[in-house]
């Protein structure tokens, strides 16, 4: 017989804790209905901090209203060892990324969608992103990973961001990892 270890998908911010991916959706939703005329961009990013005895990974979700505020709250994994190996843990912030990516079908998606599409005609828009704690750079020890980790996203039907505009995950994510 296998035994199956059970994954938490839960997630947290601030004022929540303990929320279920139903309730992200929720409140990712009630944040678009409150004033659905915008550019909205929902956008998922994961970070990683290597730590004595672990490795802590923050994925977040963050939908953002174009200059009118955001919601956001973020999913933590934890290794228990230390992920010392460059390419395995970019790899893992990537799967971690795509599996909440994954959880927005595409039912989920229209239904956010739609809170949108009647107001297309006086400017909003609803883009999905994927950020990537990754950068191009020629001093960036990431840069060899970059083709292949922008392709995973862009399989997914998201619009992959890299440094320096991968902010969920170089800046938001990478606050929780500490």
């Amino acid at each position: 017989m296998t035994k199956f270890e059970l994954i938490d998908y839960t997630f947290q911010n601030l004022s929540q804790k303990d929320m279920s991916f139903e309730e992200v959706f929720l409140n990712i939703a009630q944040f678009m209905e409150k004033d659905p005329i915008g550019n909205f961009r929902l956008i998922f990013g994961t970070d990683s901090q290597i730590h004595s005895t672990y490795t802590r990974f923050i994925t977040g979700i963050v939908i953002q209203r174009e200059t009118k505020g955001a919601w956001a709250c973020i999913r933590k994994v934890v290794v228990p060892r230390k992920m010392l190996n460059l390419h395995e843990r970019i790899s893992y912030e990537t799967t971690l990324t795509e599996e909440i990516v994954s959880m927005f079908t595409d039912n989920r998606k229209n239904q956010l969608i739609d809170i949108v599409l009647p107001h297309i005609y006086k400017g909003s828009s609803f883009t999905i992103e994927g950020h990537i704690d990754i950068g191009s750079g020629n001093r960036n020890k990431t840069r060899i990973f970059v083709n292949e980790m922008v392709m995973r996203m862009e399989t997914l039907g998201i619009e992959p961001k890299i440094k320096p505009d991968s902010f969920v995950a170089s800046s938001y994510a990478n606050r929780y990892t500490k």
